[in-house]
């Protein structure tokens, strides 16, 4: 009599969040979130921007799968990657852009203080990237962060392990606001919260600075340096409650 083998149940694999320590998770958690918010506000370039958050007590980092629209994001299919590139976690099997790489890499490496790293494509943002004298003292969410902008030049795409090194010399030890000549807006913040925040007021400058300018760069406005001090001040109070943990 003929004996059939019966195939043995293969094991359950153990979930994303039972396999990463609390703290990954809940920065996961953060950054998915602030996917789907760059999906509501606008801020998404189909596939071919980033997000990504440093792990906690690692040099690791997550970004977003490459090919997955931003609303599709969620904190188990983040990919971790070092700071070589190589893939240490990916369930989608799909990796990560290189130019992604490039940019947030060199960002997570070059500032202890860099736990999340914002990059946009925005229309606006870039529109004002494109111009000579970058972002304008226009209005209150302009000085929220005029004095903190650097600015690097285009290189053309973000394939050059070189450019690092002139990117992070570029943004410098402090700054938190970067503008991408010809190419895009970047944040980065010690928690996911302060980069979104700064990148929401960076956009809504960019958006503002566009529309004032129909009228004519003779018709607008600058704040004075007195106004421009004093909601520089103001907006300090700000900058800590963004850097407060999200609960």
């Amino acid at each position: 009599m003929a004996v059939t083998k019966l195939a043995s149940r293969p094991k359950k694999q153990r979930s994303v969040k039972d396999r990463v320590s609390e703290a990954e998770w809940k920065v996961r958690t953060d950054l998915a979130a602030a996917y789907h918010l760059a999906t509501i506000y606008g801020m998404t370039d189909i596939i071919l921007t980033h997000f990504s958050a440093r792990v906690p007590g690692t040099e690791h980092f997550l970004l977003n799968a490459y090919g997955l629209m931003f609303d599709e994001v969620t904190a188990s299919n983040l990919v971790k990657v070092d700071q070589e590139g190589n893939l240490i976690e990916d369930i989608t099997g799909m990796g990560v852009n290189k130019a992604g790489f490039v940019i947030h890499g060199c960002i997570h490496g070059a500032r202890t203080d860099a736990l999340c790293v914002l990059h946009t494509h925005t229309r606006a943002g870039i529109a004002v990237a494109a111009m000579s004298e970058g972002i304008l003292p226009l209005s209150q969410h302009s000085a929220r962060i005029v004095d903190n902008v650097t600015y690097h030049d285009y290189e053309g795409i973000a394939l050059d392990l070189d450019e690092r090194k002139r990117l992070a010399a570029d943004l410098g030890p402090t700054s938190r606001v970067m503008i991408l000549r010809n190419h895009g807006l970047l944040t980065m913040g010690e928690t996911v919260r302060e980069a979104f925040d700064l990148m929401y007021y960076l956009d809504c400058a960019c958006q503002i600075q566009i529309d004032a300018l129909t009228a004519g760069p003779e018709q607008v406005l600058k704040m004075s340096e007195d106004a421009d001090r004093k909601s520089t001040r103001l907006n300090s109070s700000h900058v800590a409650l963004s850097r407060m943990p999200s609960s």
